[in-house]
């Protein structure tokens, strides 16, 4: 694994987005910027970067967790990939290895890890969405963090993004589980 950076972004969250104060919402994302093994050419066995994934997010998510002021409620995976690489490389960085250290750092994770990948030129944003870690019909936690690392991905790179928050979305007034007509 050939890592050029990390970086570790927290955001707190002091009044909604029309400036009603809320509950300070912290929100930590751990990103990790990595050489793609297979940019530029087609391989079948990208079993490599399920691999990477999966150490990344043993090193990075507990720094992540223990940044944020409360315990961890809401989770979310992203990757951007440099344009010499495939969409497909981004999801096997985020998919088959990734969530078992992610469930392990936040303490649970019986919901899906909502994700996001992209292939995107140097200094690109991307949405990493965010869910509750173990209620996946909680709709006050269906939310974003959005992150860009100005000089990732170059082309030949993949940006690793993973988030962590202890709240849902400020003053939330949607309600919780599906509403049946």
């Amino acid at each position: 694994m050939n890592i050029r950076k990390t970086m570790i972004i927290k955001e707190t969250i002091y009044a909604d987005g029309l400036g009603e104060p809320c509950e300070p919402i912290v929100r930590v994302a751990a990103l990790a910027i990595i050489q793609n093994p297979f940019a530029g050419r087609f391989v079948e066995d990208l079993s490599q970067l399920f691999d990477i994934g999966g150490n990344l997010a043993e090193e990075l998510m507990a720094d992540a967790v223990a940044l944020l002021d409360l315990a961890p409620v809401s989770y979310g995976k992203a990757a951007i990939v440099g344009v010499a690489g495939d969409l497909e490389h981004g999801g096997a960085v985020i998919h088959p290895k990734l969530g078992k250290p992610m469930r392990a750092a936040v303490g649970g994770g019986k919901a899906v890890i909502p994700s996001n990948a992209k292939v995107a030129a140097l200094g690109a944003s991307i949405d990493i969405p965010l869910g509750h870690k173990d209620e996946a019909w909680s709709f006050s936690h269906f939310d974003t963090m959005t992150v860009m690392i100005a000089d990732a991905p170059r082309p030949d790179e993949i940006v690793l993004c993973m988030a962590v928050a202890d709240g849902g979305r400020p003053i939330p007034r949607v309600g919780d589980g599906p509403i049946v007509d």
